[in-house]
């Protein structure tokens, strides 16, 4: 493989964990207790997908002028969580794998629905790693379409077949598949019985 693209929140980040304090207490809003199984659900998908979502379980509805301010405030909430967030937010094994990579000359890019990735990739230190990064800001269709990794892969200027995607989420693992790459899971095997083969996080990974 020439190019590695990588989900964010749960891959290389531990804060998937600030995605869901935050939606939790825009769902209260809606007398709507949010599990970590339904958090599952909203894993690697949009914020305005994810309120949808919220609001179904809930069985509300919003006005458009509402709906989008709800979206804000959740985003808002993430803000101030991530705010203070340094390198130790990194996972296991991830800085020495992403420094793997660039000492043997791979591409790395990023490829995910977070409007906040670049920020995010700032305050854990490892922006300069990053070829190119495609996030939240710059897709209109949501995974599992496969939109924000064949970006990537243009982002990288490699076909998508040379390219190998990390995921935790089973709508991540679907769109590098449907965009004809490589799926790496991460996390439980159960949960991502479609990715190529499943890793529990990047310790010891070789190339």
């Amino acid at each position: 493989m020439k190019g590695y693209i990588f989900d964010l929140d749960g891959v290389l980040v531990d804060t998937a964990k600030y995605h869901y304090i935050a939606w939790k207490t825009i769902a209260k809003e809606f007398n709507f207790e949010l599990t970590p199984q339904h958090n599952e659900q909203l894993k690697g998908i949009g914020r305005e997908v994810s309120l949808h979502q919220i609001l179904q379980w809930a069985g509300k509805t919003l006005s458009e002028t509402d709906f989008t301010d709800t979206a804000l405030r959740k985003n808002k909430l993430y803000l101030e969580q991530i705010s203070s967030i340094d390198s130790s937010e990194l996972l296991p094994g991830v800085l020495n794998f992403l420094q793997l990579l660039k000492a043997h000359h791979k591409k790395i890019a990023l490829g995910s629905a977070s409007r906040n990735a670049r920020l995010v990739l700032e305050r854990t230190g490892i922006l300069p790693l990053f070829d190119a990064i495609v996030d939240g800001t710059m897709v209109s269709k949501a995974k599992p379409d496969p939109e924000v990794f064949l970006k990537a892969a243009e982002g990288l200027g490699l076909p998508p077949a040379d390219c190998c995607v990390f995921e935790d989420a089973p709508a991540g693992v679907q769109a590098a598949k449907s965009a004809g790459m490589k799926v790496i899971g991460v996390g439980n095997p159960e949960v991502l019985k479609a990715a190529d083969t499943v890793i529990p996080n990047f310790l010891n990974m070789k190339i």
